[in-house]
């Protein structure tokens, strides 16, 4: 049987809905109801410009927050468009409609005006109230010319009241009596924190004004005010009327000292809403360390100005890295026609920029009931394009007009760019041919330089280290062989690197690390080897595997015996690239349990290289065999593994422990010998 009706909203439920589940953020009423005087305001503005309100040119647009704390009232006053009674029963009482969009659909293509946008989407933002409010009133005046003014009252049910209304002047006043879930609200403290979060650019100039008993310091110096301050032997000549006369003097002064004009919180005219032509380096400095609380000057900026196919205005700034950690500290603000509306909205800002700084604001943006989140269609997409787009034709200016410039950003700014290429593909399109590497040598070069650079030494590898103090060894043989690493030191560095392989495959790139192999490090051996040395180096390297597993007590250590051509270096240990990125996934991946599971019985593919042009290998190989002397062997097999293995990874406490104790060891036989 098939059968058709409508669904039915039971009203009475809907009121705890919009309490507790409408809205995240339980301040978020600020927002909503400040927003809606704004709209209040840039109707009427509008209605003027067309000749539809005749309203004074001078006019002076405002709204006033008011808290009162004794009466624990808040009011949200402004002197926009009013409302008649038709009215508050068509915008209010019907919830969910819209007066901003009913307006927008009246006046469609009548004004030109882009500075005067309408900000409200929805018709539930009113509702908000009840929030924090018991009790709610609207008093209200239509710009209307005969307009009666009217009263609406709701105790937070579904029942309201109506009646004639008190205000004499156009415009709105909502009332608020705070119940016990706003009563934090209450606090001075709390609602200027909650005015700056979401109004400090909205449109209209917004004041703050806080009415409470005076406290009895405030009497006092009030009372001083009405006190006439003379010496002693002044008084005694002063008449009643010169005392008046004083008086006043004082009292005219103080006025005259408290009369400067009262700063609305907000700024209505922000930067990014400006041309970039209008503003200066110091302006946008000054901006930045308002918004974000930062005491460094940024790197560089972004200023971007979108009409068309979308709106959207704002300022991307790339901050100063202090420390590695503060690549995590982006924080990019977005706004609808200057309202603030969430920190790092992930569906409108592409992923790699949460890790800047700056200010979005977009008009068109398609926003859900609450505001607080995003739908992801085909606007949104255009909008990642566009700003993935104006980051790369930055980078590429300042790379292409001032390279020494961009180099300088390089240690800063170089994560931010490594992990955009790696979360969009457009933009690694737009930067491939900037990507730097810094080198051991201390230069940037591009990857095409640097590879053009070492063909004759190692064609299409890119040799890396990772931390400089702990790979200084390594670092040193290359810099004596005539050879260039570069430093990837960050975080973001590790899976970049195979990133880089990934991309370049048509050349087959490989990314290494300094410790991944010795190819480039060894001396060339002669074309032609005699087959008993052959043997005599095979019995040699078999010899000294067995010393060494023997001494370090590890049966499955791999030693090889390499005539490296820095005499100097006696031992270093290598780690394939694979096994090394392998040993970094199970880092990575440390909290998954099937994970570990699956390569519990995974070690590090390590091979100890023991170099046979230095002295003590040598002297080493000399002891191999001898009975008298295998104490001295198997001391010095530990030391030689432990000092490569400190140019590898830190020893672990115990390692440390042992090699201290150890070098004292060796340090007592050495003066013993020269005694």
């Amino acid at each position: 049987m098939q059968e058709k009706g409508n669904l039915s909203i039971n009203s009475e439920n809907f009121m705890p809905i919009i309490k507790k589940w409408l809205y995240t953020d339980k301040d978020i009423f600020i927002r909503e109801l400040v927003s809606n005087a704004c709209d209040a305001v840039t109707k009427l503005q509008k209605l003027s410009m067309m000749g539809e309100a005749d309203i004074p040119a001078e006019e002076a647009y405002e709204i006033h927050v008011v808290l009162d704390q004794d009466r624990k009232t808040l009011q949200i006053i402004d002197n926009g468009i009013g409302m008649t009674a038709d009215e508050i029963k068509k915008y209010i009482n019907q919830i969910a409609f819209s007066g901003a969009t009913d307006f927008l659909s009246k006046f469609e293509g009548k004004t030109e005006d882009e500075g005067s946008e309408i900000i409200g989407h929805f018709g539930l933002g009113f509702y908000s109230a009840f929030m924090v409010a018991d009790t709610v009133e609207i008093d209200s005046l239509s710009y209307r010319k005969g307009a009666e003014p009217a009263k609406w009252r709701c105790n937070g049910g579904i029942d309201y009241e109506m009646e004639a209304g008190e205000r004499t002047e156009r415009g709105t006043t909502i009332t608020l009596f705070i119940g016990a879930d706003g009563e934090e609200f209450l606090n001075e403290a709390t609602l200027y924190a909650a005015m700056r979060k979401y109004c400090a650019f909205m449109p209209v100039p917004i004041f703050v004004d806080v009415l409470k008993e005076e406290t009895e310091e405030e009497k006092a110096a009030k009372k001083a005010e009405n006190t006439v301050h003379v010496s002693p032997e002044e008084a005694a000549k002063l008449t009643t009327e010169g005392a008046m006369d004083l008086l006043q003097e004082q009292q005219d002064a103080a006025e005259e000292a408290k009369a400067e004009e009262p700063k609305p919180l907000n700024d209505t005219n922000p930067l990014w809403q400006r041309k970039p032509s209008e503003c200066t380096d110091e302006d946008y400095k000054a901006f930045y360390h308002q918004v974000f609380n930062d005491l460094n000057d940024p790197l560089f900026w972004i200023h971007l100005n979108m009409d068309y196919p979308f709106r959207l205005k704002g300022i991307l700034y790339f901050p100063k890295l202090v420390e590695q950690m503060d690549m995590m500290d982006g924080e990019v603000k977005l706004y609808c026609n200057q309202v603030y509306i969430a920190d790092n909205v992930k569906e409108v800002v592409p992923e790699f920029l949460l890790l800047l700084k700056g200010i979005l604001d977009c008009p068109d943006m398609p926003l859900n009931v609450s505001r607080s989140a995003l739908q992801n269609d085909g606007y949104v997409e255009k909008m990642n394009a566009y700003i993935t787009k104006k980051v790369a034709d930055k980078l590429n200016q300042l790379f292409k007009t001032d390279r020494p410039a961009f180099e300088g950003f390089w240690d800063d700014i170089n994560i931010f760019i490594k992990y955009g290429c790696m979360k969009e593909e457009k933009l690694y399109d737009k930067v491939k041919d900037i990507l730097l590497l810094k080198t051991t040598d201390g230069v940037y070069e591009t990857v095409a330089e640097y590879l053009e650079k070492n063909k004759e030494k190692h064609e299409n590898v890119i040799y890396f280290a990772t931390d400089t103090n702990q790979q200084a060894q390594y670092i040193r043989l290359f810099k004596e062989q005539g050879l260039e690493a570069a430093i990837m030191d960050t975080p973001v560095d590790k899976p970049f690197v195979s990133f880089l392989e990934y991309k370049n495959q048509d050349i087959k790139l490989k990314v290494q690390r300094v410790d991944a192999d010795i190819d480039s490090l060894q001396e060339k051996e002669d074309a032609e080897i005699s087959e008993a040395k052959k043997q005599a180096d095979e019995f040699e390297a078999n010899q000294m595997q067995e010393l060494f597993r023997a001494a370090v007590a590890n049966e499955k250590l791999n030693v090889k015996l390499e005539a490296l051509k820095a005499e100097k270096v006696s031992a270093m240990i290598l780690l394939s690239e694979e096994s090394r990125r392998m040993m970094e996934m199970m880092e990575a991946y440390a909290n998954n349990e099937e994970f570990k599971a699956m390569f519990a019985n995974m070690k590090p593919d390590e091979t100890l290289v023991l170099n046979k042009n230095n002295k003590l290998v040598k002297a080493l190989l000399s002891m191999a065999g001898k009975e008298e002397k295998k104490e001295d062997a198997t001391l010095l097999c530990h030391q030689l593994y432990d000092l490569a293995l400190m140019s590898h990874r830190p020893l672990t406490s115990e390692e440390m422990t042992a090699f201290i104790d150890r070098s004292n060891l060796l340090l007592e036989k050495l003066t013993a010998f020269e005694a």
